[in-house]
């Protein structure tokens, strides 16, 4: 008897998802606790305070049903056979439009087709509930209906002039890896990330923001003295328009080697009225550059990149996997869907470790700012930015372990006051 690879998928995911429903359930405990931490007393207002709760909780009650309409279908989805089903029809539709159902590329992008019209329409009531009515109620969203409607549009265009190259590609390579397949996979899927990373930027991303340089000025100034000191390669230093779809704010960096540009959300310089808290901000960004943290997660990535394809050689060609999920041939991108089913439990295991390496790493680069003397800025900064954009005042312990990649506000102003009590 073949083993229920299948019944097993959707047990395990079932026993996620009641798993998270509990330390959802811890963190919806956290957010109703009617007083700030400690260590936030006087730092935050209670104003602030007021509306982070109220903005917090109805994102954990909308969070509550997402999840549960989600697990409900994708269970539903392997559990009743609609994924077979839907390839069957996938490749059905082909001649109709006078195409080859037996040639598995053209199969495949009708299914990817219908994958994503049935997501949109799936995901666009959660996608419209959040941005104008829980994001909007709370002073957020400043989008209209049109330029929403635009993005969607403008998505899925790059979906339909990026996807099938990409698939038709990694269906090649799978059909002529031979036994170097996951070297192959992984070569592959190296060199295209290297080329998104350059043309997101240059090419993508300005299709649905505005990207300004950022004026000469006292704030410029600071900025490139700052990145100067520290050898970083600074090219280019832009604001870009965060400001037309939210009023959340942030700041990045990207580029590689000598070629590298900061990116100043306008709303981070609308928020922050001193100078010396953005500069602080771009010194943590900074820290992770100096520190390497960016080359260190690039490197992870791609060593669980190859392992992954690496374990998908494995199965690939086994009969009994594809039968459990009701398939009775052997393509490859269902190929690749089940393996990325079956390996959940350890991507829950990975996604965990990352989440600890990655907070460490967020201590590491506010210890690197405050050596730049940059300690009381930046907390200035962080309360600044967690005040703006609502953040949760209270976490749960064990719901930030698991879910949070950046610590909480609380952990990062402990660690600042330890290190100072230190220093003295």
């Amino acid at each position: 008897m073949a083993f229920p690879y299948m019944e097993a998928v959707v047990g395990f995911m079932i026993l996620m998802y009641l798993f998270e429903t509990y330390l959802d359930l811890r963190q919806h405990a956290a957010l109703k606790l009617p007083t700030l931490p400690k260590t936030l007393e006087g730092v935050i207002s209670q104003e602030k305070f007021e509306k982070s709760r109220a903005y917090s909780l109805d994102k954990s009650h909308f969070h509550f049903v997402h999840e549960f309409v989600t697990i409900l279908i994708d269970s539903a989805i392997l559990f009743f056979g609609i994924l077979p089903w839907f390839w069957k029809k996938s490749g059905n539709f082909l001649p109709l439009v006078g195409l080859n159902e037996e040639n598995e590329i053209l199969h495949t992008l009708s299914f990817l087709a219908g994958v994503m019209i049935w997501s949109q329409i799936t995901d666009l009531p959660f996608s419209l509930y959040s941005t104008f009515v829980i994001e909007a109620r709370h002073g957020f969203n400043k989008q209209t209906i049109w330029l929403f409607i635009r993005d969607l549009i403008k998505g899925m265009f790059l979906a339909i002039v990026l996807g099938p190259p990409i698939v038709s590609a990694i269906i090649w390579i799978v059909q002529k890896g031979g036994p170097y397949l996951a070297i192959y996979l992984w070569g592959f899927m190296f060199v295209l990330s290297l080329v998104m990373m350059t043309i997101y930027p240059i090419l993508i991303a300005p299709l649905f923001n505005k990207f300004t340089p950022l004026p000469d000025g006292e704030l410029r100034q600071k900025i490139e003295k700052l990145a100067s000191s520290l050898k970083f390669p600074l090219k280019k230093l832009f604001v870009v328009d965060g400001s037309t779809r939210s009023s959340h704010s942030n700041a990045y960096m990207y580029g590689f080697f000598k070629n590298k540009r900061i990116v100043l959300y306008d709303t981070l310089i609308q928020q922050c009225k001193n100078d010396e808290e953005i500069v602080a901000v771009i010194a943590h960004e900074l820290g992770h550059w100096k520190l390497n943290h960016t080359m260190y997660s690039f490197i992870a990535v791609q060593i669980l990149t190859f392992l992954q394809f690496g374990g998908y050689t494995l199965v690939r060609n086994s009969t009994d996997l594809f039968r459990s999920f009701g398939f009775d041939t052997q393509p490859v991108l269902i190929g690749l869907i089940i393996f990325q089913h079956t390996v959940i439990p350890i991507q829950h295991l990975v996604s965990f470790g990352l989440n600890l390496v990655s907070r460490s790493f967020e201590f590491q680069a506010d210890a690197f700012a405050k050596k730049l003397d940059y300690g009381s800025a930046l907390r200035a900064g962080l309360v600044k930015l967690q005040e703006e954009n609502l953040s949760a005042m209270n976490t749960d312990p064990w719901y930030s372990a698991y879910h949070y990649s950046h610590p909480p506000l609380v952990e990062r102003l402990a660690a600042l006051d330890e290190a100072d009590k230190k220093e003295e």
